[in-house]
């Protein structure tokens, strides 16, 4: 199994690391206007150092080290680039099919603009609770590079849960026969976080309650609904499936984190 998922999903990122560098298209404009939605309001604090709540934190932290190695690990490395293109890869085997900017602009236009919301919300609230990441302080293997921007930058709540979420919830409403395994992978694409020792569990739980927060304020948008009825026109037409191998390695590896 573990060579399996080495197979489907690690040569994906050094493929797409080794291609060339496309020109920089201008960034869509966000559905929401600023401060349309408080996430400070909305979210709890994280939890208070000593507390149980940071004790469970903790435990999950520890416990999720072993996991170096494994399946789940590397589908946490996988799952560590974001953005538009890469999510709907990863959304591909739940989808039952391949999902690409190029095949559905109208989808990945939708996806885009609805990033750029996630990214204004996971920043305000990040800013404000200025919660370190767990792996400061100590050696204890990560998924990804020790670097100083990583450990400069907040853990709460998490910015891959919140997109991943959030787009595992603007997916499941155009492809409602499809919810239960798009919810599923939205909620392993920000647990991969936990395993990669980047985010607190609590942090992963702070960015699904933001991504629900920000799929309830967007659907009362015009612009948004519209979109998202372009996107759901889209979907209807022919599908090609995505690769089984690289289903059946996800699937595999996409364990429950202890």
């Amino acid at each position: 199994m573990r060579a399996l998922l080495a197979a489907a999903l690690v040569p994906t990122m050094a493929g797409a690391a080794a291609e060339p560098v496309a020109p920089v298209a201008p960034a869509p404009r966000p559905y929401l206007e600023a401060g349309a939605l408080d996430p400070v309001a909305i979210l709890p604090p994280p939890p208070k150092p000593g507390s149980p709540a940071q004790g469970a934190d903790a435990a999950a932290y520890a416990v999720t080290r072993d996991l170096a190695g494994s399946p789940r690990w590397h589908l946490a490395i996988a799952d560590v680039p974001s953005g538009v293109p890469r999510l709907l890869d990863d959304f591909s085997c739940a989808a039952g099919r391949r999902l690409e900017p190029a095949r559905q602009p109208a989808l990945a236009l939708l996806l885009a603009r609805a990033r750029r919301d996630v990214v204004a919300v996971v920043r305000d609230a990040k800013a404000h609770f200025a919660r370190p990441r767990p792996h400061l302080g100590n050696a204890a293997a990560l998924c990804v590079a020790r670097t100083d921007a990583l450990g400069r930058s907040f853990a709460y709540p998490s910015g891959h849960a919140t997109e991943g979420w959030t787009f595992g919830l603007v997916l499941a409403a155009l492809m409602p026969e499809r919810a239960t395994a798009l919810l599923r992978r939205a909620r392993v694409y920000g647990e991969s976080r936990i395993v990669c020792g980047v985010h607190w569990a609590s942090d992963v739980e702070a960015g699904r309650l933001a991504g629900s927060a920000l799929f309830a304020t967007l659907v009362g948008d015009p612009a948004f609904r519209a979109d998202l009825e372009r996107a759901r026109a889209e979907l209807a037409g022919p599908a090609d499936a995505p690769d089984p191998a690289t289903c059946a390695a996800e699937e595999g590896a996409a364990s429950p984190v202890p």
